[in-house]
């Protein structure tokens, strides 16, 4: 174990775990998905260990050390923006953003508003509009509007909270896709497979003294910067393209979700 203080930036030592599975993104159906959303091949999740006790209060110095480690640096991978090929992070990580994103729900109930809200049909069809932009997506039903179009009449069915949470952006994410992305008629794709990707990343227990289910992972939206800027998960900024680490403090396992806006693969 590294010296130093406990949880402090030389306390955290990682290492790389290639065998922990992600059947939520390997899936035949999901990968079907993926490939019409234009994500397949450019969506990845990886699993390190770490030997510490982690302290959310001190993200930032988990999420340093995380970065500077020399069993991450060469195994983290992300999209190079030439190529298209991935590549590992090469360059010296001198800053990082971890933004907190709260995760806390726990079941799929929390999206029935938009059938409520005639978002989406009691058949499971969207609701469409006349076709509008908002870059660089296109909106064409009633589904993407309220996750786009600040000042449409239904945006406000998601209060700032629930838009907040790790299982929203799961799904936003999926429902807005790729550069290529051939949106789905229906709602339920998109609420399987943000299903199956949140339960797979997500830990969850049972509370000893109320017997209730609780989730105790920490999710964060990192950031890194080295000498010339923003390195991780890009150098240029996209809604689209995003790194979401997702710390569990008891396995001490930290999940990694990763896309780069693009073109998928197509075959």
């Amino acid at each position: 174990m590294a010296a130093g203080e406990p949880g402090g930036l030389r306390g955290y030592s990682f290492r790389f775990l290639p065998q922990r599975p992600f059947p939520s993104l390997s899936a035949p159906e999901t990968a079907g998905r993926l490939r019409q959303w234009s994500m397949l091949g450019r969506i990845k999740a990886q699993a390190f260990g770490f030997d510490q006790t982690f302290q959310a209060y001190r993200k930032d110095e988990f999420v340093m050390a995380f970065f500077k480690d020399p069993n991450v640096i060469p195994n983290l991978k992300l999209l190079s923006e030439s190529s298209g090929e991935w590549i590992t992070l090469g360059s010296e990580v001198r800053k990082i953003e971890a933004i907190n994103v709260p995760c806390t729900q726990l079941s799929m109930s929390f999206f029935s508003r938009l059938y409520d809200e005639d978002i989406v049909r009691d058949n499971g069809h969207t609701v469409k509009c006349l076709d509008a932009f908002c870059d660089p997506f296109l909106i064409s039903d009633e589904l993407r509007k309220v996750l786009l179009v600040e000042d449409s009449e239904k945006y406000e069915v998601f209060s700032p909270a629930d838009r907040e949470e790790f299982l929203f952006c799961v799904f936003k994410h999926l429902c807005l896709g790729g550069a290529l992305c051939q949106y789905e008629d229906v709602l339920s794709p998109y609420l399987e497979t943000a299903k199956l990707i949140y339960k797979d990343l997500v830990s969850v227990r049972k509370n000893p003294q109320t017997k209730k289910i609780q989730i105790t992972s920490s999710v964060f939206k990192v950031t890194a910067y080295d000498s010339a800027g923003m390195c991780y998960p890009s150098t240029k900024s996209h809604e689209q393209t995003f790194s979401y680490l997702i710390v569990d403090p008891i396995k001490r396992h930290v999940h990694v979700l990763y896309h780069s806006y693009g073109v998928g693969e197509m075959a």
